[in-house]
């Protein structure tokens, strides 16, 4: 491989030469490269050296072991060419010269690991074939791809003479024989004394070298493991023990060199099956092996530019690989190191160069193939070194990647993230033993490492936009209304939301199809952590506590937006990321605020209503509209409640609405409940039936004006106290209850109405408001119309059998019906009537006279059909019957100033239904009531009929109604009939 040494010129330039000519003035020592240096803050993720071998020591091995293989390779006998006579010798038609221009113009790894052309190779090329003097102050450029490399590790000429002088004593010696089967640092001692050196202390550097290379890969990190009880093992150990007491004395023919040799020998050519290796195994262990390898890989890194790789690297890579046999390597390890030394390469010499990023990064998807089909354990513990290594670096950078990029630096962001997550998913897929156990389970390890990256990054920058937001604060306290540092965090965290969507979303979608939704979640969660807090002390309604819940109702409207966005594609159509996303507890903050207010007031307005009734009077004189004092005072109150609502500081008067209208509604109900109370009903007044009699032809009565008869009916006893005129339960004082429910139901209406109107003027409303089942009064005006309804029938029944009692239960038709007309009733009932009229309100006026109407034609019935022993009505008393209840219809009906017609026709068809029944003969009664029981109860009622039940309602058809007729009939006829029937006695009771 002579031609490696050989002039070239067609490839280096001037800075080349430079850095040669800096070389030339460091033979003393091997400290020349420049990486020596840079500021590496990375770790080495090989394993540590059992001797402290420095990076130039290593360097200068690696390249004694580079020549070597080369020599034994080459096609030619090594021969020493002076460095002057290479320079002057150069030609443009050698063959290195060929294949410098053709790297120079286009190197095929370069473009297969992403890289583009060198800014140096345009001028390299121009100045190829140009010879460079050796002298005149001018530097000249690397001849040759060994030159070029020997300028690249850093190895002066000097060294690099005495290497070639070493291999070619060496190859006098062994011809034929090949490097592999050599141990280099052994037959290197061998070939030099101290004479050969220009000073002692260079001499003892390097004999003291080649001892810890031996030392390194034959003792401490063998191919093959040794035993403790290895005598070549322990015999070598003394050897280089005492060699760095006192030098050894080297040559062929000393004896501590046949010693060395003999040790090293026997232990170079182990094998696992005892027979003796034809290859020397003294540079093949881990992790020299790769310490090594790596210093021959970073040779490809022009010096002379940092992080660019030289245009010559297919030439030298070509030459690299021949050391493989020497060091152990193989495509897969050389594809590991060579990704180390890339991703190395970048950081060290500042992150500028992105290519050699991405390099790196296309250089580890060779690597990934390589760990599926490799299951080395060896490999496995350098691949996840390396990888961890990476991984700790990339991930020290993404986990907080809003500190680390920006719109200046974004594009290495992709780069740095592919490759970290590469490298996790080696680590997790083809390393971890844990993945491949449960490797039956969908485990994405891409998007949950972007994943982890978004949220660790967001709670970092979302924790500096606190302290930001908090210094906000500080420096306003002097403000009149200074604005509360969450209000001034929620548009920070909105802008900090922006700028992950359209700065990092994009890139990091890559490996995440949710990545903006993951961070606005992230910060979703963040922000509600310091509001909940926020929140949690916040006893009332402020101002600060508002501005801050509009904040974060905006800021979570937009973050929801963007999340929404973003999973619009998603397989579950972004459920997930809006679970991660509860509602903010503000509106139940404010929920809970308010409806604390809301029971406050509610408890006021029961304690007013308690107050006020205890107080009432139902004095009609009290206002002008004859309505309660105290359901004035009450509706007041409850305006006034619902003004101060509405002027709330909140956003959600809507949804709290429905707990204040329920509470106003039940203080009402409750109000109008206890209004009606006392007043009694309808069946309150109604008296008890009397039981069957009957009554003789010749039963005779003499009735006389305030004579007490000896069998009048008494009257059913009252609920409660039921005054006159006078006391709480007047007529004037439920007529102005009446008023007041009335009231109550038109005011609540009217409020119905404003609820409307206050809705749409607040900021949360919106326009097509409407009072729905839960925000109206709808207790209390059911209970206002019951309770109108009520008492309205409690003061007629009141009014007819209570107050007029005397002249129509104790009076009318009883003993001779020409002498007890209903003139008596009529007389009394008119001034009730004018009353009514002109102390309820219009629109409850004809209700209460209605009612009247109706429980005076119930009364005329009762007195005609069940009015007791005292009357007896014959044919003839058909007539009067007839007569009086057209006189008390012509009384609701006023000659056209009363009830509608229609309406008082209505309530008196009942009646004239019944009356006909009067004028009807008792045979035909009779029979028309033995029809109808038969029809009732069957055949059986033929021999032996029951005495029929009351239906509730009078009708002609109805048997107990023709019944009564019957048992009031002063005829011979029906007088037999009920006796033999019903057996019912003659006699009057």
């Amino acid at each position: 491989m002579a031609s490696l040494f050989r002039d070239r010129t067609s490839s280096g330039d001037s800075k080349r030469e430079t850095r040669h000519s800096i070389n030339n003035n460091n033979n003393n020592n091997n400290n020349g490269n420049p990486r020596s240096t840079l500021s590496v803050n990375l770790s080495s993720p090989f394993d540590d050296l059992g001797r402290p071998i420095s990076d130039a020591e290593l360097r200068e091995t690696a390249y004694e072991i580079f020549v070597g293989a080369c020599r034994t390779s080459g096609g030619k006998p090594l021969t020493y060419v002076p460095q002057s006579e290479r320079a002057s010798s150069a030609s443009p038609t050698t063959p290195s010269l060929q294949r410098s221009v053709t790297s120079a113009a286009a190197s095929k790894m370069k473009r297969a690991l992403g890289l583009k052309k060198s800014p140096s190779s345009a001028s390299s090329t121009s100045a190829a074939g140009k010879g460079s003097p050796s002298s005149g102050g001018k530097v000249r450029r690397p001849a040759t791809v060994g030159e070029l490399v020997r300028v690249q590790m850093g190895v002066s000429e000097q060294t690099d003479g005495r290497i070639r002088r070493g291999l070619l004593r060496i190859a006098a010696g062994q011809l034929g024989r090949r490097i592999e089967s050599m141990v280099m640092p052994l037959e290197l001692l061998q070939q030099f004394k101290a004479s050969d050196f220009t000073e002692q202390h260079e001499y003892e550097s390097w004999q003291a070298r080649n001892l810890k290379v031996l030392e390194e890969g034959l003792l401490l990190h063998p191919h093959l493991p040794l035993e403790k009880s290895d005598i070549s093992a322990q015999r070598l150990r003394q050897l280089i023990r005492g060699a760095f007491e006192r030098p050894l004395e080297t040559g062929k023919n000393s004896e501590s060199m046949q010693v060395l040799r003999t040790a090293v020998m026997s232990l170079a050519y182990r094998s696992f099956d005892g027979i003796p290796s034809e290859t020397a195994h003294w540079a093949d262990g881990h992790p020299l092996n790769l310490r090594l390898y790596q210093m021959l890989l970073e040779a490809c890194f022009d010096s002379n530019e940092e992080g660019s790789i030289i245009e010559e690297i297919d030439e030298v890579m070509e030459l690299i690989k021949k050391t493989w046999v020497i060091l152990g390597m193989n495509q897969t390890l050389h594809n590991l190191c060579f990704t180390w030394v890339l991703f190395h390469h970048f950081v060290s010499t500042g992150q500028a160069d992105n290519d050699l990023l991405s390099a790196a990064d296309n250089q580890l998807a060779e690597v990934a193939k390589d760990a599926k089909a490799t299951k080395d354990p060896l490999y496995s513990k350098v691949l996840s070194s390396i990888l961890s290594s990476i991984l700790g670096w990339t991930e020290k950078r993404l986990l907080a990647y809003h500190d680390t990029f920006d719109s200046s630096n974004i594009d290495s962001m992709e780069i740095i993230v592919s490759l970290g997550v590469s490298a996790a998913k080696i680590l997790v897929e083809d390393i971890s033993h844990e993945y491949r156990r449960r490797r039956r389970e969908v485990v994405d390890v891409a998007q949950t490492r972007i994943d982890t990256y978004i949220r660790s990054s967001i709670r970092t920058a979302f924790a500096q936009r606190m302290e930001k937001a908090d210094s906000s604060r500080r420096l306003s306290r002097n403000q009149t209304s200074p604005t509360h540092f969450l209000s001034i965090l929620a548009i920070d965290i909105g802008d900090l939301a922006n700028k992950e969507k359209q700065l990092f979303s994009p890139i990091l979608q890559r490996w995440h199809p949710l990545a903006a939704g993951v961070a606005v979640a992230t910060l979703h969660a963040c922000y509600g952590n310091e509001l909940k807090q926020f929140i949690s002390g916040v006893t009332e309604l402020t101002p600060d506590f508002v501005e801050v819940l509009k904040a974060a109702d905006k800021l979570e409207k937009d973050l929801v937006h963007i999340a929404v966005e973003d999973s619009v594609d998603s397989e579950d159509g972004g459920k997930s990321l809006i679970r991660e996303m509860p509602p903010y507890e503000s509106e139940a903050a404010v929920a809970n605020l308010a409806k604390s207010w809301i029971k406050t007031r509610v408890d006021r307005l029961k304690e007013w209503v308690d107050r006020n009734l205890q107080q009432e009077a139902w004095n009609p004189r009290a206002s002008k509209e004859s309505v309660a004092p105290s359901c004035v005072e009450i509706l007041r109150v409850v305006s006034e409640t619902l003004d101060a609502f509405f002027q709330l500081p909140i956003l959600v008067h809507q949804a709290l609405l429905p707990d204040l209208v329920s509470g106003i509604d039940k203080s009402l109900q409750g109000y109008i409940y206890k209004a009606k109370s006392g007043c009694g009903t309808r069946n309150t007044f109604i008296p008890a039936l009397p039981e069957l009699t009957r009554c003789t032809t010749d039963s005779k009565f003499h009735w006389k004006k305030k004579e007490k008869l000896p069998n009048t009916q008494k009257r059913r006893s009252q609920v409660g106290t039921l005054d006159k005129e006078g006391g709480s339960f007047g007529l004037p004082q439920l007529c102005v209850r009446m008023n007041t429910m009335h009231h109550i139901r038109a005011e609540l209406e009217n409020m119905e109405k404003r609820l409307v109107t206050s809705l749409r003027n607040v900021e949360s409303a919106q326009l097509d408001i409407s009072i729905g089942p839960d925000t109206n009064f709808e207790l209390s005006i059911a209970a206002c119309k019951e309770g109108i309804q009520q008492l309205c029938e409690a003061t007629a029944y009141r009014i007819v059998f209570n107050d007029l009692n005397h002249v129509l239960w104790d009076f009318l038709y009883v003993g001779e019906i020409s002498t007890s007309r209903i003139q008596s009733f009529l007389k009394e009932l008119e001034p009730k009537l004018e009353m009514i009229s002109n102390t309820v309100h219009d629109r409850v006026r004809n209700r209460a006279i209605t009612a009247i109407m109706k429980a005076s034609f119930d009364g005329f019935l009762l007195v005609t059909l069940c009015g007791g022993p005292t009357r007896a009505f014959s044919r003839q008393d058909s007539q009067i019957i007839e007569d009086d209840f057209k006189s008390l219809k012509d009384l609701f009906l006023a000659d056209g100033d009363g009830l509608p017609e229609e309406l008082v026709e209505k309530a008196a068809m009942p009646i004239k239904n019944v009356i006909p029944l009067f004028r009807t003969d008792a045979e035909s009664l009779i029979e028309r009531f033995r029809r109808l029981v038969v029809e009732a109860q069957g055949p059986s009622a033929k021999s032996k009929p029951l005495i029929p039940v009351s239906s509730g309602h009078w009708s002609p058809t109805d048997p107990y109604t023709i019944l009564r007729v019957l048992c009031y009939r002063n005829e011979e006829a029906a007088t037999k009939f009920l006796k033999k029937t019903y057996n019912l006695p003659k006699k009057i009771y």
